[in-house]
């Protein structure tokens, strides 16, 4: 993930790489057409955990994400058609390190940022920072809910060329990432550098006792100068994580001119 220096233009391409990550969905934000399960009666171990995907009839949960270049929590409400996504960047290597935050419920959206490591840096409240698209060059490329399996699981599982039942709830296969849905949630350019190998990465699964998906993990090999890493996707506390609510009173505030410079950037 791109890094920030010291100046508001490259402030602007860390703020920019993270609403282009959370929009194209790299990891958690949905990454094109979604694959939900079919209502129809499931046997093979694929099939289950096609049915295991969260579908937004599962009330609110949290999730979290990990792939090659950022990490990512939150949570989401399909009854609400919201979701709230955090992300945070190690230090670059000036010493700048960025945390940000979407908040959106329908068409609202939310935004929260944090620039650390050196003086001059853009400061913004430490407040919910309300958003009007309309003042955005391009509103497309804030996130919006599209699904409440952010994290691809359904397209990843999608594209299993075998999956087995280790144990109860517990799965492992291989999975052809190297075209379609799959290779979208990939970063960019990834599936195309895995050649061969990204026909058959290997993957685990964990279905909890309610018959959710608790975790997908892929095993994606190193390929030229990428390092081998796990792209990790958990899905946690179904039901039971509290709703998403509009942020009233001193929890929010209108975005500043700063926060459309960066964003327009």
């Amino acid at each position: 993930m791109t890094q920030a220096t010291g100046s508001t233009g490259t402030i602007r391409r860390t703020t920019g790489t993270v609403v282009a990550v959370l929009a194209a969905t790299t990891l958690l934000a949905g990454c094109g057409p979604k694959s939900e399960p079919a209502a129809t009666t499931r046997t093979s171990p694929k099939d289950v955990l096609l049915d295991a995907v969260p579908d937004g009839t599962e009330g609110a949960f949290r999730f979290s994400g990990k792939d090659s270049s950022s990490t990512v929590t939150g949570r989401i409400d399909p009854d609400s058609k919201a979701f709230e996504i955090n992300t945070a960047m190690a230090p670059d290597s000036d010493g700048i390190s960025a945390k940000m935050s979407f908040l959106l419920i329908g068409d609202e959206v939310w935004m929260k940022a944090k620039f650390s490591g050196r003086p001059g840096l853009p400061k913004f409240p430490d407040k919910w920072m309300k958003l009007d698209r309309a003042k955005l060059a391009d509103a497309a490329g804030i996130p919006s809910y599209d699904g409440a399996d952010q994290g691809n699981a359904g397209p990843l599982i999608e594209a299993a060329t075998s999956v087995e039942e280790k144990s109860p709830g517990q799965y492992a296969g291989t999975i052809d990432v190297s075209s379609g849905n799959a290779a979208q949630a990939l970063e960019e350019g990834e599936a195309a550098a895995l050649g061969e190998a990204g026909k058959r990465v290997p993957f685990t699964a964990v279905v909890g006792a309610d018959k959710h998906l608790s975790s997908l993990t892929l095993k994606i090999p190193a390929a030229g100068e990428r390092k081998a890493y796990d792209y990790v996707v958990t899905y946690a506390d179904y039901g039971s994580t509290p709703k998403i609510a509009v942020p009233t009173g001193g929890a929010a505030t209108a975005a500043p001119a700063m926060a459309y410079e960066m964003l327009n950037g």
